[in-house]
């Protein structure tokens, strides 16, 4: 009876306060609404004008490294930018704010359900008047799994801000590459344009013979067909070189026309086998992705444990009050209870329970894979090595001979197609070193990836991919 006049005496009030105080309470924490427009998406039309906050670095070789554009940007400059201002990466971003809303979302109590009704006898009569119940209720069964659903969400929150991590290393990764990327290309560019401009001197030779009767067209073919290539190469060149400097471009947030000035040596750091082995041994402990599938792992674990504890029957409590047409008040409290005879949430039980195996084979799978690539990466990082320093030597006795033909055939010791042979087989050589030196880079920048080693040397290793001297 005391909780019954406690009831009566503060609902009653409330209700009739209800269209005054009570809405004003009632609406005083609800949030508010304000439109936010789309951008133009035009990207910024100088590196000026773009940032890379050194707190925000995701390693420290980039939170360490002074960001000073107005002298170029540094390999270690362009990650900075990358991840500063990264397109995908604040569409990540956002999905952790998502995942975080998420997490906020699923520690709140549910709210209690206030019900009202009022009945109108059809038929006056003396002693008669409009009856009413009222009754305040809670879902006591979301209360139970409000720590597990707590739980699920808060490891969740962690899967994503982990995954937006690695896709910041990824980042990383993919800057340096277009880095040194967009610096090879262009000494394959500076190297073709410098013997389209030598193989120009032979062109009025071979056409002042042909117009003389002195050469037949087969015999001029060689000499023809040697521009010709050059200038297929130049042209193929010229379109990858433009692919990757517009994929740095998105990269970073610039507008396609934004002046970009790159300096300094290409990026490649190669990790010595001490370095390698304790990578291997601490891997799940230091790879965000790692790291993220177990926090996964956790999340589903907790999303398990709630959909076992809801498969007792669903509780609601609650309370009422409640008048009569004849003026009779009556006070009592309600239950209602879900018979677990069919469903049992069973069904809910059985995916929660597959879905966790098949993130636990994920994540296993994920290791062993990384241990395999690693590995991998390792026996071809050799294997170009030893390439790279025999091409080089090769590289090296063929631009001596190059340049030795070039004095002969101008002094008139050598025809003109024998200079020609030896001249093209020297651009082979120096543009297959150049693709040698490229694919490195590219297996030692994934290799630190996968490594997720913060501490692998600085840019400049190596030597800097340069055009060699035709």
């Amino acid at each position: 009876m005391r909780l019954s006049r406690l009831l009566r005496s503060c609902v009653e009030p409330c209700c009739l306060r209800l269209p005054g105080v009570g809405l004003v309470l009632a609406l005083a924490g609800c949030a508010s609404y304000a439109p936010q427009p789309l951008g133009t998406g035009q990207g910024a039309a100088e590196v000026g004008q773009l940032v890379a906050p050194t707190a925000a670095m995701p390693l420290p070789a980039l939170a360490t490294h002074r960001f000073d554009p107005s002298d170029g940007l540094d390999a270690t400059e362009v990650a900075m930018l990358a991840v500063a201002n990264s397109p995908d990466l604040r569409v990540k971003r956002g999905a952790l704010g998502i995942a975080r809303a998420q997490a906020f979302a699923a520690g709140l109590l549910p709210d209690p359900q206030l019900t009202f009704g009022e009945d109108f006898p059809r038929h006056g009569g003396p002693g008669l008047g409009n009856a009413f119940n009222l009754g305040l209720s809670e879902d006591v069964t979301a209360l139970l799994t409000r720590s597990s659903r707590r739980a699920a969400a808060r490891a969740q929150a962690d899967q994503v801000n982990l995954d937006l991590l690695w896709a910041e290393w990824q980042t990383v990764a993919q800057a340096r590459l277009l880095f040194d990327q967009v610096l090879n290309l262009r000494a394959q560019q500076a190297r073709l344009t410098s013997e389209q401009a030598a193989l120009a001197q032979v062109t009025p030779y071979i056409q002042a013979a042909l117009n003389a009767g002195n050469l037949s067209y087969d015999s001029a073919s060689a000499g023809l067909n040697a521009a010709a290539d050059v200038r297929r190469q130049l042209a193929d060149n010229a379109v990858a070189l433009h692919q990757a400097d517009s994929d740095l471009h998105g990269l970073l947030g610039l507008a396609a026309g934004a002046p970009l000035d790159l300096v300094g040596p290409p990026y490649q750091a190669v990790p010595t086998p001490a370095q390698v082995r304790q990578a291997l041994d601490d891997l799940p402990k230091r790879r965000p992705d790692l790291l993220a599938l177990q926090a996964g792992y956790a999340s589903q674990e907790a999303k398990l444990r709630a959909a076992v504890l809801a498969q007792f029957p669903a509780l609601t409590i609650g309370v009422n009050t409640a008048r009569d047409t004849s003026a009779v008040y009556t006070h009592g409290f309600s239950i209602g209870l879900t018979l677990p005879l069919f469903d049992r949430n069973r069904g809910n039980i059985a995916i929660e329970r597959a879905t966790r195996q098949q993130l636990k084979d994920d994540y296993e799978a994920r290791v062993l894979a990384t241990r395999n690539d690693m590995q991998r990466l390792l026996a071809d990082l050799a294997t170009l090595e030893q390439r790279r320093s025999a091409l080089a030597a090769h590289v090296q006795q063929l631009d001596d001979a190059s340049r030795a033909a070039e004095t002969s055939w101008r002094s008139g010791l050598l025809d003109w197609p024998t200079w020609l042979a030896i001249r093209s087989s020297t651009l082979s050589a120096d543009l297959e070193l150049l693709a040698v030196q490229q694919e490195q880079a590219k297996q030692s920048i994934a290799l630190e990836a996968l490594l997720g080693n913060t501490a692998l040397g600085e840019p400049g290793s190596s030597a800097p991919a340069q055009a060699p001297t035709p």
